[in-house]
Parts: C-alpha cells; structure tokens; sequence
C-alpha cells in the first residue's frame, strides 16, 4: 500500500516539475513532431504534461489626458495621461497522450490570463488526432479562430505590443467557442505535409460576451501553408487565405447600410417587417504572406496581411458586439452593415544578435470605404465609428536572457480629417509603452 502512495506521489510531483521552457509562438499551437519534443514523458499511460506562463509590467505615457487608447492597451482615464499596468499575466497547461506508436493522440489546453483587472479564462480545449490515414484533427472548446496570420501569433512572442485595430475590432478576444476541423497530413514523406486547411464554426461573439445571443454562426475557413526555404535564394515563405462567413439576426423591422441617396453616399435606413430575424452580414475576406532571410544574425523578416469585406455593427461602432446592443434604456437597436477594409505591414530586423530587433509596423482600418474625409458627415447618417484610422509604429526589443526581455515602442495614431465631431482634425492620441514581459 504505501509503494502504491509512493508511486502515485512521485507522478504528481512529476507532473508539477515538468514546466516547458518554451514560450508559446501562436495561439492554438498546432502541434506537430517539431514542437511536441519540449514535453516531459511521464508515462505512456499518463501521457505528457507542461506548463508555462509569462507577465507584462508596463509603463504608458499619452499625449493627452483621458487618451482615446482601447486598441494600446485600453483607454486613459479622463485625468492621466500616464500609468503602470499589468498587461497580461498568463498561466497555461498542456496534457498530450501518446498512442502506443507514439503518435500524437489527444492533446489539451487549458490558460488563464491575471490582471489587475481580474482573472479570466483564455484557452479551454482539446484536440483529437486520427491515426489510421494521419491527415485530420478536431479541436473542440474555447480556442483561437484560424482567420489570418496575426491573430495566430502569441502575445509572447509577437514584436509589436498589440496587434492592428481592425484585428482587436473584427475579431474581439481572438478567442471564439466552436469547433475546428484540420487537414494536415502528418506522416513523414506526405507530400501535402506542409499544407493546413482549417474549417470551423463559432459562436461569433467569443469572449467578449457571456455568450450566444442569437442563432447566427460564424464559419471560418483559411488554407496556409508552413514556411518553404529557398536553400539557393537564402529565404523562407509562408502564407494563407481567410474567409468568414457569418452574421447577425435582426431583431427590429429596422437595418441600415450605405446607398445613394440624392446623388450622393449616405447611410439609409430600411424599415421593412420582412427584415425581423434576417441576418446582417459579416463577411471578411483576407489573405497573407510572410518573408524571411535565412539568416540567424542580421535576419530580416516582413509579414504583409490584407482583409476587405462587410462588417455589420452599430451606429457608434463598428466592433462585433459580444452581446445583442441596446440603449441606456435597455431598448434593442438596429444593426449597421458597412464595407471595410485594411492591413497589416510589419517588418522585423534582427541587429547582430538576435537579442535585439528593430520593430517597424503600418496598419489601417477603414470602417467605411464608400466614403472618405469630409464626405463623412453626420448630415450623412454618419460617425466616428466610419472614420479611418491608419497608425504608425516603431520600437527596439532587447532580450536580456532567455526568460526576459523587453521593448520600447511608439504608435503614430492618424484618423483622417472629416465633419465629424471630435474627428475634423487629427487626434492628440499618440502612445509610448515601455513593456516587459517575464516567461517560463
């Protein structure tokens, strides 16, 4: 009895020793024979278990105070233009059970994320593996939606301290319930090897919601292939193509979207009782690319992202709501579909050592592109939430050891010129952030 105890004990101890020294790379981490090797082995029965986390301390500092910053981090209150925060603290458990040929068979994922500002689930999910013909998984739970090649990138390992406003509006929390169906042949020689084709169906509002709200789905297909080095050449290309198809139910005989009206684009109302229980459109189309030297010093790398489409929203917003929007009154309000589009340019050069880079990045999001500068007009059916924005950003990353580093950055906010209120010149919302991030 007591060896028994013993025995029980000595694989509990294990299996709190086994921390991964690896920081995680993208959100969903598709696993496959390269990245499964940081993993301890407890047993074939118990199979393998890691754990690894970081935290972000940070300093801000706006050119304003009460800086409009939700997409830096959040917004300044009304009287500080400067603060201390604790951008992320994340804490993550990977389990993976090996069949008996030692292929991958099951894999779970459970993450937590620790603010100042509370504590709340990110990751919760679990993935099945067949092995008869190696080509498919599932992954069922509370996961990342595979839509383009920014939102698959990690927190941890990403340059720039956020990603692009249209990714923090199109696609709120990254993290959606649904489930994903993977084709990826996984056998040595297989040809296809290299080649992802993700299919999955989500809720749509993720977490920035309590939770469905109507019975519209978002479907979600993106094609990608891993990174292909051109030996001769000296540089590697990846890339993919998105697609999501879903929407948002109608619950009032009332929608709005951009039509001519009196010669001219103007946001137009519909009243029509046929509209009750129609779906407002969200339609994204994108596609992506990313190119890298070979190099391990003085290594240069561009990634270049594209998405266009429809987005359906609010009169004041253009965000997916996380939940059905209504008034100070707690009346319903109508949907407005828009046409956008935008990009992400980032650029990473490696100086030397690959303890430090040099961070250049352009993104824009246009809300509205039926309409520009001082067309947008209030006179129109028109607001902030169809102004673009473009930001420029620029930092140096410095990693002090394997378990540290840190980056100075600078984001160049320009929204464009319109009748708007607030927004007839350029904003004073500009942003500095000094971040460190701290991981095992």
């Amino acid at each position: 009895m007591q060896r028994v105890k013993n025995k029980h004990l000595a694989i509990i101890t294990l299996l709190f020793l086994s921390f991964s020294a690896q920081a995680q790379r993208t959100i969903n981490d598709i696993m496959d024979s390269t990245t499964v090797n940081h993993l301890l082995i407890i047993s074939k029965k118990y199979g393998s278990l890691s754990f690894s986390g970081y935290m972000q301390p940070q300093f801000q500092a706006a050119q304003s105070n009460g800086t409009l910053a939700e997409y830096q981090g959040g917004n300044f209150g009304e009287f500080s233009n400067n603060r201390f925060r604790l951008r992320r603290g994340r804490l993550r458990a990977d389990y993976m059970l090996l069949d008996d040929k030692g292929n991958q068979s099951t894999y779970f994922v459970l993450q937590f994320d620790g603010t100042e500002q509370g504590v709340n689930i990110r990751d919760f999910w679990g993935r099945y593996y067949e092995n008869k013909w190696k080509l498919f998984h599932v992954t069922l739970g509370l996961s990342g939606r595979p839509f383009g090649n920014e939102l698959q990138l990690s927190s941890a390992g990403r340059e720039a301290p956020e990603r692009g406003r249209m990714s923090q509006i199109l696609m709120r929390t990254e993290r959606d319930l649904g489930a994903t169906f993977t084709f990826n042949p996984r056998w040595k020689d297989a040809k296809l090897k290299n080649v992802v084709l993700d299919l999955g169906i989500y809720n749509g509002q993720g977490l920035a919601g309590p939770g469905e709200f109507d019975n519209s789905k978002d479907i979600i297909a993106r094609l990608s292939h891993k990174p292909y080095t051109f030996k001769k050449l000296g540089f590697s290309i990846a890339g993919g193509i998105s697609t999501l198809q879903g929407g948002l139910n109608h619950r009032l005989p009332v929608s709005y979207r951009m039509e001519n009206l009196n010669g001219s684009l103007a946001m137009v109302k519909d009243s029509s009782v046929n509209t009750i229980n129609k779906v407002a459109p969200r339609r994204y189309y994108g596609a992506d690319v990313q190119l890298a030297t070979a190099l391990k010093s003085w290594k240069s790398e561009l990634r270049a992202e594209v998405i266009s489409g429809l987005q359906s929203a609010t009169a004041t917003t253009s965000a997916t709501p996380g939940s059905y929007p209504v008034d100070n009154k707690s009346l319903a309000l109508p949907y407005y579909t828009r046409n956008f589009n935008g990009a992400y340019f980032t650029f990473v050069q490696t100086l030397n050592s690959t303890d430090n880079q040099l961070i250049l990045k352009y993104d824009w999001y246009d809300p509205n592109a039926k309409v520009a500068g001082m067309d947008i007009s209030a006179l129109k059916g028109l607001t902030a939430a169809d102004v673009r924005f473009d930001t420029f950003g620029f930092g140096f990353l410095h990693h002090f050891n394997p378990h540290f580093k840190a980056v100075i950055y600078y984001d160049m906010i320009k929204n464009e010129s319109t009748q708007i209120s607030g927004y007839t010149e350029d904003r004073k919302d500009n942003v500095f952030t000094l971040r460190t991030q701290f991981y095992f």
